[in-house]
């Protein structure tokens, strides 16, 4: 990989972080640390409830143990980097560590988008072809659609990588971010980032809409055939099959759009702080709870789990 600038792969970067106030940083740091224990153990938990329940080795709950991973694995790239910055005074990253962390971040977070999608899938065919269910989404298929979306996700963020390692940084290395995201490492480069934006913008519109749009048409179909059940019982329970999930994309898109669909020129340090926070350490951490709360098969197979480990 090549690196146009010398001073930038020698000092790297600095990270801002979610505040600069001193007296916040071990409150953050507190506040933070609790958060990301609680994701791995909630996500851990999900997982092993799923495949120690042979009754949910079904297609919907093959995806939500692989978002579950994927979401360790997602808030493990950026918050223990964090949380040693709230500890540390010089909040350093360097440069090749920059570009490493915004390949895993995008790789993972992307992930997380296709699955949210096959998800989708997953209860359209359910809902609205229940009979040919077993056929069309069958393990085969289901491990193909996680292969796939692995795959796409990992070549964007190779893409993505390359693309910033053209650039040239020879002023501020002073990222405004509690992380190496695109769009404030961009805004430090003294290159010519015309094209760079371009691409960029293409391509996230490409990686994240793509789903999303999948998303909304899997979700229009379901709302069409969930109207003509004629019982209330019989549309109750299939909006609640889809109310754990509709709730995870509405937090995951509705934060991670705002960022991202929005030009660099009107990139906002604070706000886009804030919105990343949801998508990337909240909704991760509250994806347990939402699965766990609002879903029966996973209340009982935690109930399992919870008396196999007591016993």
């Amino acid at each position: 990989m090549e690196i146009k600038n010398d001073s930038s792969s020698t000092s790297g970067f600095t990270l801002l972080g979610i505040s600069s106030n001193p007296q916040l940083q071990k409150p953050l740091f507190a506040i933070f640390l609790i958060m990301y224990l609680v994701t791995i153990v909630g996500n851990i938990l999900i997982i092993l409830a799923i495949h120690s329940d042979s009754r949910l080795h079904t297609p919907m709950y093959f995806f939500l143990s692989n978002l579950s991973f994927m979401d360790i694995c997602f808030t493990t790239v950026i918050v223990p980097k964090m949380l040693v910055n709230f500890l540390s005074d010089t909040k350093s990253i360097s440069y090749v560590g920059c570009l490493i962390q915004m390949y895993f971040f995008m790789a993972f977070g992307n992930t997380d988008s296709y699955l949210l999608a096959s998800m989708a899938i997953d209860r359209l065919v359910a809902i609205c072809n229940p009979l040919h269910y077993d056929v069309v989404m069958n393990p085969r298929r289901c491990l193909l659609m996680l292969l796939v979306s692995c795959t796409i996700s990992h070549l964007h963020s190779m893409l993505r990588v390359l693309l910033m390692s053209q650039l040239s940084f020879c002023a501020s290395h002073v990222v405004k971010h509690f992380f190496c995201d695109t769009k404030p490492v961009l805004k430090l480069s003294c290159s010519d980032t015309s094209s760079s934006q371009t691409v960029v913008m293409t391509e996230t519109l490409a990686v994240i809409v793509t789903p999303f749009l999948c998303i909304l048409f899997s979700y229009l179909r379901i709302i069409i055939t969930v109207l003509r059940i004629p019982s209330a019982a019989g549309k109750w329970k299939a909006f609640s099959t889809c109310g754990s999930h509709l709730t995870v994309v509405v937090l995951f898109y509705g934060s991670a759009i705002y960022v991202y669909s929005r030009p660099l020129s009107i990139y906002s340090g604070v706000k886009d702080r804030a919105a990343t926070l949801m998508y990337t350490v909240v909704t991760p951490m509250l994806n347990p709870f939402i699965y766990s709360l609002r879903n029966k098969d996973m209340k009982k197979s935690m109930r399992k789990l919870r008396f196999r480990i007591h016993s």
